[in-house]
């Protein structure tokens, strides 16, 4: 071949390496046509670019090489070799040649490039080859048909323990015997033996004098010659034990996110990062709360020096049925002075195998049960983290391992940790809210009547169930109210709201409703007084806490024993239910009302007889209504369960809790039932009174002769003082016509009404006063006076504790002997 630059200038071997620094292509189509001639072409061949563009490639070439290339070309992406080339001159030029098939926008075709002679017979592309091979950053490996060993590189062998020598000619499951994942590797290879594709797989494996598990991606593809005949598989394995266990601790921390605090229930906070952690973490998971936590308390100031009471709260191990040491569910352990575990409860941890050796021996010492069944399961490895929040101390997790067979590692302390603070953020939430919840129910158990007061007009039983949920205790509330002329006030309502501002609000009213009670005020002017407090407690408070009073429901009834009427209004309340002597249950027929502090419609009262035996059946909507019940469906439910009551009110009470409420009720509910009585006619005297003084003298002359029937000698001067006194009141100061009335009951009740409104006051009395002493004797002779308003007048009453001996009231049905 001519060269394009005389020998002179460099001579022979100048040329050759001038020649070698230009890079000789060409371009052939897929047709075999010349396209493309590089200048370093122009000068190796001596061909102009115009003599060869369009020419056919094979005219290059130099007989017989031009069938063999073409042939080598055939179906092929790149080939190299030596091709003879014809030289424009008519000599042959021998050359080492590249062809690469291209992907071009006008179509395929060949790039041709003259490479080095001595780069392609020095064979340093097949050292390249075993270096890379033998020095591959991962297991590589090269397997036959039958799948066996041909090739292994360095770390094929480091994780098999054995030489390439060793390892030729062995499956993958004869390589690793004590394992099941090998067998899957083999058969992902003949899965790609058998459908000529690549297969992923992830396997666990321990490698050769480790005890712990890697993990292993793995790929294994066909391999093939050049020909594209299978020849075998090839297959890599990286081991990612460290990225997977990265992504598990990831895992577990989104588990725990889910799973842990989701209630406020120290105990089950605690199991729930105890099923968290086992065995995903850990083999023993215990968690040990200080006992103070139980009751909602602060912890006790300075340091826990010691000994320390803590309560087993959760615990759960991957041994069925038991526990990593002796300790239960629930059982109290208290711990020496200086414990390794109180220094746990100082804020240290324990993660190093020393410490875990330090926490056993101490465990030998003091508790050697204890120790022993620790030992048992040979329980290598120990951690104690402190649950702490808010710079408090609330007790520590233990986790142990023994299956496991790694020790907790510093990343394990750190998972540990994370783990440990959800979970104590949830139990500090849950210590606050049952201190919060206790306050609540005692600050509530003290406003509601702890015992209901003994009268003879009615017979009741009462129940209150608290949520059971996070809302906590409610402004429910009922009340039992003696009133005067031996009738007695029935009440229940229910205040907006949950916790420690709905149970004042709820004492508030309560003591509202008794002050007005007092009073003697009907039903209906009840609700428009306590209405009216709403407004004001409202306007006073702001439009945060208003809320509290505006929209609270309330009952109020007036059962009176000797008329056996019943008067009753109603807020916003639920409608009560009357239960019949023979059975039947129908509504207390009442005007709804708005609820308290919404204003807009006056409250109007309903009154209705009621046979003695009758029971009042009063509520709150939370015994009614719940989640997937109306309350529609809930009245209907509660009528049936009146129908089915036993006898015994107490009894009737437990029986419609049990039927109405699931065991964990959303909402506070109270219950109020009242069985009717009837005073007897002759329990009760009535004398209209003239209007004349002279009539005093007689009817008091009266009244004591029907004292002497009732046998009530005893205090007839008091009552003839207290007759002639009231009586003289009204003549002098009232309107006519006037009553007088005694009642007989657990108190002897002396009343006397007129149609007169001015109110009667104590007043002293000086020396020269003719008058103004009958109330200040009336009030030092009763055990209570007082005054109450009706639609006609008022009526001033008096009662009288009956001396010790004395019948104290009658039962119903019987009437006293005639004196």
């Amino acid at each position: 071949m001519a060269q394009d630059r005389p020998a002179a200038r460099g001579g022979h071997g100048a040329a050759v390496a001038d020649d070698a620094e230009r890079p000789v292509t060409a371009i052939v189509d897929e047709h075999g046509t010349v396209t493309g001639w590089s200048p370093g072409a122009v000068r190796l061949l001596g061909y102009e670019h115009e003599e060869v563009l369009g020419r056919a490639g094979t005219d290059l070439l130099a007989e017989p090489g031009a069938e063999a290339v073409m042939e080598a070309l055939a179906g092929r992406r790149s080939w190299n070799g030596h091709v003879v080339l014809r030289h424009r001159d008519g000599r042959e030029v021998r050359v080492a040649l590249l062809a690469r098939r291209r992907t071009t926008p006008v179509g395929p075709d060949w790039l041709l490039v003259r490479v080095d002679e001595a780069r392609l017979h020095s064979g340093a592309d097949v050292t390249a080859m075993d270096w890379g091979f033998s020095e591959f950053p991962c297991i590589l490996g090269l397997l036959d048909t039958n799948l066996l060993v041909v090739r292994a590189n360095r770390d094929m062998e480091r994780a098999a323990g054995l030489t390439e020598d060793q390892l030729q000619g062995l499956r993958p499951s004869e390589i690793i015997t004590d394992q099941p994942e090998p067998c899957r590797v083999e058969r992902a290879m003949r899965t790609a033996v058998e459908t000529d594709q690549r297969e992923h797989l992830r396997t666990f494996v321990r490698v050769p004098g480790e005890a712990v598990e890697h993990s292993w991606s793995v790929w294994v593809a066909p391999a093939k010659d050049e020909n594209g005949d299978l020849r075998g598989v090839c297959f890599t394995a990286q081991d990612l034990t460290e990225q997977y266990s990265a992504q598990q601790r990831l895992l577990l921390l989104n588990k725990a996110g889910s799973r842990i605090g989701t209630t406020l229930d120290i105990g089950r906070t605690a199991q729930q990062l105890a099923d968290v952690t086992v065995p995903q973490f850990a083999d023993f998971t215990g968690v040990d709360v200080l006992t103070f936590l139980e009751h909602g308390n602060e912890p006790p100031p300075g340091p826990l020096n010691g000994p320390v009471d803590v309560r087993r709260a959760g615990q759960r191990s991957v041994a069925t049925g038991e526990s990593g040491d002796l300790v239960g569910t629930g059982e109290v352990v208290t711990h020496p002075r200086f414990s390794e575990l109180i220094e746990r409860l100082g804020g240290t941890r324990t993660t190093t195998p020393e410490a875990s050796s330090r926490l056993l021996a101490e465990w030998t010492g003091h508790d050697p049960a204890r120790a022993a069944r620790v030992g048992s399961q040979r329980i290598h490895s120990v951690m104690v983290v402190p649950l702490r929040a808010r710079g408090i101390t609330l007790g520590v997790t233990l986790f142990m391992r023994h299956r496991r067979p790694e020790p907790f590692a510093h990343h394990d302390m750190l998972l540990a940790e994370e783990l440990t603070a959800r979970a104590v953020v949830s139990m500090d939430n849950a210590r606050r809210y049952v201190r919060e919840r206790k306050t609540a129910e005692t600050l509530q158990r003290d406003l509601l009547p702890q015992q209901l007061p003994e009268q003879s007009a009615v017979e009741t039983a009462s129940r209150y169930l608290p949520a059971q949920g996070q809302a906590g205790v409610g402004g429910d509330w009922f009340d039992v109210i003696p009133l005067s002329s031996a009738r007695v006030a029935l009440v229940v309502g229910d205040v907006v709201g949950h916790g420690l501002q709905a149970s004042a609000t709820m004492g508030r009213f309560r003591t509202a409703v008794r002050s007005l009670a007092e009073m003697g005020l009907p039903p209906d002017e009840v609700l428009t007084h306590l209405d009216d407090m709403v407004t004001r407690l409202s306007d006073e408070s702001g439009s945060e806490s208003a809320a509290a009073y505006t929209g609270t429901t309330c009952l109020y009834a007036v059962y009176d024993p000797v008329s056996r009427r019943c008067t009753a209004a109603r807020a916003g309340h639920p409608i009560p239910l009357v239960v019949s002597p023979p059975g039947t249950v129908d509504l207390f027929d009442l005007p709804a009302g708005p609820p308290l502090g919404v204003g807009g419609t006056p409250f109007e009262a309903s009154q209705r007889e009621l046979p003695e035996g009758s029971v009042l059946a009063f509520y709150t909507n939370g015994l009614i209504e719940t989640r997937h019940r109306d309350l529609d469906e809930g009245l209907a439910m509660l009528r049936r369960s009146l129908t089915e009551t036993p006898e015994s009110l107490e009894a009737s009470c437990d029986h419609i809790l049990a039927a109405m409420l699931p065991e964990q009720p959303e909402d506070d509910a109270a219950l109020l039932l009242a069985r009717t009585r009837a005073l007897d006619p002759g329990q009760v005297a009535t004398w209209d009174v003239p209007a004349d003084p002279a009539a005093v003298a007689p009817i008091r002359a009266d009244a004591a002769a029907r004292l002497g029937s009732w046998g009530l000698e005893d205090v007839l001067f008091s009552t003839e003082l207290i007759v002639s006194e009231l009586i003289t009141n009204a003549i002098r100061y009232g309107n006519p016509p006037i009553r007088l009335r005694l009642i007989y009951d657990r108190e002897l009740i002396c009343e006397v009404s007129d149609t007169g409104i001015a109110a009667p006051h104590l007043r002293p009395a000086s020396l020269m006063d003719e008058g103004g002493r009958g109330l200040l004797l009336v009030a030092q002779l009763g055990r209570r006076w007082g005054v109450r308003y009706g639609q006609q007048g008022k009526t001033i009453w008096a009662e009288q504790t009956l001396p010790d001996g004395l019948p104290g009231g009658l039962a119903p049905g019987h009437p006293p002997s005639p004196g």
